[in-house]
């Protein structure tokens, strides 16, 4: 199938980032979130992000102003899913609420239109599951920041359809990303090793083995990753993290029993970059 439209549920962090990839890949883009200040702030982001891109001479200014224009918003599901052809949800990581929206975008989105999620470790064959159309239902896995990373893990569920499969890459790549395809299971593949590192650091910070930058350091320069582990948790938030944590402990067994140093981080309210607060201050935040 042919995507021409596409809707991205939630203008949050991701949800926006997906927006921008979205359009400058040439996409009629709608940004659809509940709050219009939200939408404001995520359109606002986007435009900077593609002045950005201009100056640094790594996005052409006749390309950020066409996507720039592809971009509308809307506060309203019915009224950004209505005529998409690829419905994109990055609403925050509860498997009730996507399996209560996927069933709510099964009646408003059109019949045609492939309904995708950005989780980032749930059940995508129990999204599918909520809908009259499995087959056309997959995971798209964006990583944070959008507009850098290059990976999108396209997640094939029990029923996925080799089209519905075969239009996310073709999506994915037009967006500029790598397509890996991953068949599902607890965490995919990204998330699930990131989980186990993030939380061995969290239990050799517990122990006090070394200081947090002495560990984001040794990974950087050591192991060659481009973010430590407590840099990387910040970005993400510490919630998002605990709660893949929870989810893949439950799922996976007790290799995965969340440390209870980053439950005391999440219950104190250091949830990273967005709070102001994680395992690192940010005072500008």
């Amino acid at each position: 199938m042919t995507v021409q439209k596409i809707a991205v549920l939630g203008a949050g962090i991701m949800g926006r980032g997906i927006a921008y990839v979205s359009a400058l890949g040439g996409f009629d883009t709608i940004l659809q979130d509940t709050s219009p200040s939200v939408l404001e702030r995520a359109r606002a982001d986007i435009g900077s992000l593609l002045d950005q891109g201009v100056a640094a001479r790594k996005v052409d200014a006749a390309l950020a102003a066409a996507a720039l224009g592809r971009i509308s918003v809307s506060d309203t599901l019915e009224d950004a899913a209505h005529a998409a052809d690829l419905v994109i949800e990055a609403v925050p990581e509860s498997i009730e609420l996507k399996v209560e929206l996927f069933a709510t975008l099964d009646h408003v989105a059109p019949a045609h239109a492939i309904l995708a999620s950005n989780t980032s470790s749930l059940s995508i064959t129990e999204m599918a599951a909520a809908t009259g159309r499995p087959g056309q239902v997959v995971g798209m896995h964006f990583f944070n920041p959008v507009h850098r990373m290059k990976l999108l893990e396209v997640v094939r569920a029990l029923e996925t359809a080799k089209d519905t499969l075969a239009s996310a890459i073709e999506v994915g790549r037009a967006m500029g990303k790598e397509c890996v395809v991953v068949r599902e299971s607890p965490g995919f593949v990204t998330s699930r090793i990131n989980a186990m590192i993030g939380n061995e650091a969290f239990y050799m910070l517990q122990e006090g083995v070394a200081s947090a930058r002495d560990i984001d350091q040794a990974l950087k320069l050591g192991l060659n990753h481009p973010m430590g582990p407590f840099e990387l948790v910040d970005l993400v938030g510490l919630d998002t993290r605990l709660s893949i944590l929870k989810f893949l402990h439950r799922t996976l067994g007790e290799k995965f029993r969340p440390c209870p140093l980053i439950e005391q981080y999440v219950a104190a309210g250091r949830l990273g970059r967005k709070a102001g607060r994680g395992v690192y201050d940010y005072p500008e935040a």
